[in-house]
């Protein structure tokens, strides 16, 4: 597992509103994982997977 700390110099923060039942999918999603990541660990697992998709299809 991850140490908490400092986040990696080549990051950047965001700010991100959504509708409560967008939330409420992505923590049952999270409940879905062996090790049930936070709501920001999940979203960045959601966009990489989306990333890779990309990449596969062009």
């Amino acid at each position: 597992m991850k140490k908490m700390g400092r986040p990696s110099k080549d990051t950047q923060p965001i700010t991100l509103r959504l509708p409560v039942e967008t939330i409420a999918v992505l923590d049952e999603a999270r409940k879905e994982e062996d090790d049930i990541p936070t709501r920001p660990e999940m979203l960045r697992r959601i966009i990489a997977e989306w990333l890779e998709a990309r990449e596969v299809q062009g």
